[in-house]
Protein backbone atom coordinates (compact mmCIF):
# COMPACT_ATOMS: atom_id res chain seq x y z
CA UNK A 1 0.00 0.00 0.00
CA UNK A 2 1.43 3.62 -0.71
CA UNK A 3 2.32 5.80 1.40
CA UNK A 4 -0.52 8.08 0.22
CA UNK A 5 -3.30 5.57 1.11
CA UNK A 6 -2.29 5.15 4.56
CA UNK A 7 -4.17 8.56 5.20
CA UNK A 8 -7.56 6.27 5.67
CA UNK A 9 -6.31 6.50 9.15
CA UNK A 10 -5.02 9.60 9.83
CA UNK A 11 -7.88 11.85 10.42
CA UNK A 12 -6.44 14.80 10.54
CA UNK A 13 -6.73 14.90 7.00
CA UNK A 14 -9.85 14.73 4.69
CA UNK A 15 -10.84 12.74 1.44
CA UNK A 16 -9.95 15.46 -0.75
CA UNK A 17 -6.46 16.18 0.94
CA UNK A 18 -6.38 12.34 0.44
CA UNK A 19 -7.23 12.29 -3.20
CA UNK A 20 -5.11 14.96 -3.89
CA UNK A 21 -2.11 13.97 -2.61
CA UNK A 22 -2.60 10.42 -4.05
CA UNK A 23 -3.40 12.09 -7.60
CA UNK A 24 -0.12 14.02 -7.39
CA UNK A 25 2.10 11.08 -6.54
CA UNK A 26 0.28 8.76 -9.06
CA UNK A 27 1.00 12.05 -11.99
CA UNK A 28 4.35 12.17 -11.12
CA UNK A 29 5.18 8.35 -10.89
CA UNK A 30 3.46 7.27 -14.24
CA UNK A 31 3.67 10.71 -16.45
CA UNK A 32 0.06 10.63 -17.05
CA UNK A 33 -1.50 14.35 -16.29
CA UNK A 34 -4.60 14.12 -14.31
CA UNK A 35 -7.18 17.00 -14.43
CA UNK A 36 -8.96 16.96 -11.19
CA UNK A 37 -12.66 18.81 -11.78
CA UNK A 38 -13.94 18.45 -8.37
CA UNK A 39 -13.17 17.47 -4.70
CA UNK A 40 -15.23 16.77 -1.57
CA UNK A 41 -15.55 20.09 0.29
CA UNK A 42 -16.91 18.40 3.24
CA UNK A 43 -15.99 15.37 5.81
CA UNK A 44 -17.54 12.22 5.04
CA UNK A 45 -17.78 9.32 6.88
CA UNK A 46 -14.30 6.99 7.32
CA UNK A 47 -15.77 4.20 5.21
CA UNK A 48 -16.71 6.27 1.92
CA UNK A 49 -13.09 7.52 2.12
CA UNK A 50 -11.75 4.30 2.17
CA UNK A 51 -13.86 3.42 -0.47
CA UNK A 52 -13.22 6.21 -2.83
CA UNK A 53 -9.60 5.63 -2.26
CA UNK A 54 -9.79 1.86 -3.11
CA UNK A 55 -11.71 2.35 -6.02
CA UNK A 56 -9.80 5.48 -7.39
CA UNK A 57 -6.42 3.44 -6.92
CA UNK A 58 -7.63 0.03 -8.87
CA UNK A 59 -8.99 2.46 -11.75
CA UNK A 60 -5.99 4.01 -11.61
CA UNK A 61 -3.80 1.23 -12.05
CA UNK A 62 -6.26 -0.02 -14.40
CA UNK A 63 -4.93 3.35 -16.63
CA UNK A 64 -1.52 3.16 -16.23
CA UNK A 65 -1.28 -0.87 -17.37
CA UNK A 66 -3.98 -0.93 -20.01
CA UNK A 67 -5.32 2.52 -21.58
CA UNK A 68 -2.21 4.08 -23.25
CA UNK A 69 -3.73 7.41 -22.03
CA UNK A 70 -2.47 10.82 -21.74
CA UNK A 71 -4.65 12.46 -19.37
CA UNK A 72 -7.02 10.99 -16.52
CA UNK A 73 -9.98 13.63 -15.15
CA UNK A 74 -11.05 12.92 -11.56
CA UNK A 75 -14.41 14.28 -9.77
CA UNK A 76 -15.67 13.79 -6.62
CA UNK A 77 -18.36 15.43 -5.42
CA UNK A 78 -20.73 15.35 -2.29
CA UNK A 79 -24.54 16.20 -2.50
CA UNK A 80 -27.44 15.53 -1.38
CA UNK A 81 -27.76 11.81 -2.94
CA UNK A 82 -24.48 10.71 -1.56
CA UNK A 83 -20.68 10.58 -2.76
CA UNK A 84 -20.37 10.86 -6.73
CA UNK A 85 -17.00 9.82 -8.06
CA UNK A 86 -16.30 10.02 -11.76
CA UNK A 87 -12.68 9.25 -13.29
CA UNK A 88 -12.26 8.88 -17.21
CA UNK A 89 -9.19 8.59 -19.46
CA UNK A 90 -8.64 9.42 -22.63
CA UNK A 91 -6.57 6.00 -23.90
CA UNK A 92 -7.50 2.93 -25.97
CA UNK A 93 -10.80 2.03 -24.61
CA UNK A 94 -12.66 -0.96 -24.36
CA UNK A 95 -15.47 -2.65 -26.13
CA UNK A 96 -18.15 -5.20 -24.28
CA UNK A 97 -18.06 -5.25 -20.44
CA UNK A 98 -16.05 -4.45 -18.33
CA UNK A 99 -15.12 -7.73 -16.44
CA UNK A 100 -11.58 -7.87 -15.31
CA UNK A 101 -10.64 -8.56 -11.41
CA UNK A 102 -10.35 -4.70 -10.84
CA UNK A 103 -13.30 -4.06 -12.01
CA UNK A 104 -15.01 -7.09 -9.97
CA UNK A 105 -13.16 -5.58 -6.73
CA UNK A 106 -14.45 -2.11 -7.44
CA UNK A 107 -18.00 -3.32 -7.46
CA UNK A 108 -17.97 -5.28 -4.62
CA UNK A 109 -16.27 -2.03 -2.67
CA UNK A 110 -19.01 0.21 -3.77
CA UNK A 111 -21.62 -2.59 -3.19
CA UNK A 112 -20.59 -3.00 0.31
CA UNK A 113 -21.97 0.46 1.42
CA UNK A 114 -24.94 0.08 -0.95
CA UNK A 115 -23.80 1.96 -4.13
CA UNK A 116 -23.57 1.45 -7.93
CA UNK A 117 -20.57 1.32 -9.88
CA UNK A 118 -20.11 1.44 -13.45
CA UNK A 119 -17.19 0.64 -16.17
CA UNK A 120 -17.95 2.14 -19.64
CA UNK A 121 -15.59 2.40 -22.54
CA UNK A 122 -15.90 3.32 -25.90
CA UNK A 123 -13.19 1.96 -28.69
CA UNK A 124 -10.40 4.79 -29.08
CA UNK A 125 -12.39 7.10 -27.11
CA UNK A 126 -10.86 6.21 -23.58
CA UNK A 127 -12.91 4.43 -20.41
CA UNK A 128 -15.15 6.27 -17.73
CA UNK A 129 -15.75 4.63 -13.93
CA UNK A 130 -18.67 6.25 -12.11
CA UNK A 131 -19.52 5.27 -8.74
CA UNK A 132 -21.96 6.65 -6.57
CA UNK A 133 -22.13 5.77 -2.36
CA UNK A 134 -25.75 7.12 -1.09
CA UNK A 135 -24.42 8.37 2.10
CA UNK A 136 -28.11 9.40 3.83
CA UNK A 137 -28.65 5.46 3.74
CA UNK A 138 -26.16 4.71 5.93
CA UNK A 139 -25.62 5.34 9.24
CA UNK A 140 -22.12 6.20 10.93
CA UNK A 141 -19.31 5.41 8.44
Amino acid sequence: MSEELRVRDDRSRSLAQALEGYLTEWSERTGIAVEIWALPGRDVPASFAEVVLAVLEEALANVERHSRARTVSVAVTHGRGGLRMTISDDGVGFFGEARGRGVVAMRAQVRRLGGSLGVNGSPGEGTTVTGVLPLRKQGRG
